[in-house]
């Protein structure tokens, strides 16, 4: 379910940015709100995406397929140009959604994750915060 929201946030972001383009510089009334409706969608769906993803990881999602997905939308409807340099950028992005998902939180070892949380404990014990 968690990450179906945040396939919502992703395409609310994405319908977002469309309009932003297409509201030139909010002077366009309709898509200027649908930017601002689109956006808010976006930030909720992502906050509720949250109580179960890990922040790096939803947000390596959201941004990188909000990037790779917002640039084919820029050619293909905006007609706008892309070189060489921004698909490697863009392919740079995907790699490292790509191994922070394979790799990031959740996919070490129960010993990485109980001196996490050990070293969270001493933190928070010298800060005063437990």
């Amino acid at each position: 379910m968690a990450y179906l929201l945040l396939a919502l946030s992703i395409s609310s972001e994405l319908l977002g940015t469309s309009m932003l383009k297409a509201s030139q510089g909010f002077t366009r009334l309709y898509p200027s709100i649908v930017t601002v409706v689109a956006f808010v969608c976006s930030f909720y769906f992502l906050s509720i995406s949250l109580k179960t993803i890990p922040l790096n990881t939803a947000y390596a999602i959201w941004s990188g397929l909000g990037t790779v997905i917002t640039v084919i939308i820029s050619v293909v409807i905006w007609k706008e140009k892309i070189n060489t340099a921004s698909v490697v950028g863009i392919a740079f992005i995907v790699i490292g959604v790509v191994v922070l998902n394979l790799l990031g939180p959740g996919h070490g070892s129960a010993d990485d994750a109980a001196s996490s949380k050990g070293a969270i404990h001493t933190v928070q014990e010298q800060s005063g915060l437990h």
